[in-house]
């Protein structure tokens, strides 16, 4: 089992609730699994806070993912709320102007498009990548230069 571990761990870093599952999924004794899961935490190996600091980062950094996108994610891996509302606190700032870059690289290709369309469009780009509705609003609105678009 301590193979199986490392070799999940080799592929990517992974929560203490996903490693679980999946030594538990592969036929492992509950007992056991829960015995090496702390072996691998007590040596550095399983670390929830820096795996949600991983998933964060490369979440807004690369994906250009909202809060609410990450936080689902990882809640899924089964971090802790607490830990999850912690890193996101610590790097979810900017939240507005992540939504304004991302809305401002997507209105180009709107060009030609109806305003309220393409409004419509940017706005679902946004709404789907995790952003709060006033914030995806928001970004919309300035990437398309709309005044007053409707709420």
């Amino acid at each position: 089992m301590h193979e199986r571990a490392l070799g999940l761990l080799a592929v990517r870093q992974r929560s203490r609730r996903e490693l679980e599952r999946r030594l538990t999924q592969a036929g492992f004794p509950a007992e056991e699994v829960s015995e090496e899961l702390l072996r691998l935490q007590a040596v550095g190996l399983i670390d929830d806070e820096a795996f949600a600091r991983a998933v964060a980062e490369h979440a807004f950094g690369t994906k250009k993912q909202g809060r609410r996108a990450v936080a689902t994610k990882l809640a899924a891996a089964g971090v802790a709320a607490d830990t999850s509302a912690a890193v996101l606190e610590e790097l979810g700032g900017g939240e507005q102007g992540r939504a304004e870059d991302l809305a401002a690289a997507r209105a180009g290709r709107m060009r030609g498009v109806p305003p309220d369309k393409a409004f419509s469009r940017l706005y679902g780009v946004l709404a789907r990548r995790g952003f709060a509705p006033g914030v995806a609003r928001e970004a919309a609105r300035k990437a398309l230069a709309l005044e007053a678009f409707g709420d």
